[in-house]
Order: C-alpha cells, then sequence, then structure tokens
C-alpha cells in the first residue's frame, strides 16, 4: 500500500476523538486557510456527512478532505513520521510560548470534554504544552479556538 502523500506535508492538526461537528468543521476550515492537514482520530461525536460538519466548514468542507484514523494506535504508529508532536493540555507546565516547533509540526489536541486520553498525557508528559490563561479564569478554551491560535502561533514563527 502507497503511503497517502497528503501526509508529506510539514504541518498537521490532530482531533483526537472530537465530539462537537461545529469545532471540526471550524478547524478545518483553518487548517485549510493556513496549508496544515486535518486528521481526525475515531471515535467521532458525529458524522462527517452531517450537514452542521459541512456548514461550519462551509463550501471549503470538501477542500479540507481530512486523514481519518480508526483509532489512537493506527495514529501513533505514524506519528513521528508525520514531525514532531506537540500535545496540548491543560495538566501541562510549557507553555505555547516555550515550544520551540520543528521544520514539520504536529499540533494534537483532545476532545471538547475529555482532552487527550491520559495514557498520551502520560507517556508524552515532556511533550505537553497548554495555552497560557489569567489564574483560576477558566477552566478550558474553545477546541476550533485552540486549533487556531495555535496554527498561526506556528506560521507566526516561521515567518
Amino acid at each position: 500500500m502507497s503511503r497517502d502523500p497528503r501526509l508529506d506535508g510539514d504541518l498537521h492538526v490532530v482531533l483526537v476523538e472530537p465530539e462537537i461537528h461545529w469545532n471540526t468543521g471550524s478547524a478545518g476550515r483553518t487548517c485549510l486557510a493556513t496549508g496544515a492537514l486535518l486528521h481526525l482520530v475515531e471515535p467521532l461525536g458525529f458524522s462527517l456527512e452531517e450537514k452542521q460538519v459541512k456548514r461550519a466548514g462551509l463550501d471549503y468542507w470538501p477542500r479540507v478532505n481530512p486523514v481519518v484514523w480508526p483509532d489512537l494506535p493506527a495514529l501513533e504508529s505514524q506519528l513521528s513520521s508525520l514531525g514532531t508532536p506537540v500535545f496540548f493540555s491543560a495538566e501541562a507546565e510549557r507553555t505555547l510560548w516555550e515550544v520551540d516547533f520543528g521544520k514539520r509540526t504536529v499540533l494534537v489536541f483532545g476532545s471538547e470534554t475529555r482532552g487527550l486520553p491520559a495514557s498520551i498525557r502520560q507517556r508524552c508528559r515532556d511533550r505537553l504544552v497548554r495555552f497560557p490563561m489569567a489564574a483560576d479564569s477558566v477552566r478550558s478554551l474553545n477546541l476550533a479556538n485552540c486549533v487556531c491560535a495555535a496554527l498561526y502561533e506556528v506560521l507566526r514563527r516561521r515567518a
């Protein structure tokens, strides 16, 4: 089986078990705007055929053309070939501002209600990153907003 040529890009966004179609559609549209490839790890909390996903991605959704992984082990078996992974978690000690992004970067986000699985947070503790926030201001940020902020920070640093 030949390798999917979409995997050869230098900027990837992974949503692990996303639950909300609006967030996925919006993240996909941002990926398209920034030249990043969207990866979705099943199970998804919605069908990719739902009109809400397409509406959130607008008429761009067919061009988003995400890579869909059947489960986390399938993605993890290929993750290092995509680039240097950066895992986003509220538990992280480092902030986004402290990360050195490699030439090939994979931004990995967990689901809206559960975040990244505990197995990833434990195994990849040294690669966990969080968004800086005022102390005790909010518990978390919207997933689509996080994808957007992280992507544009990577691009800003590459400029």
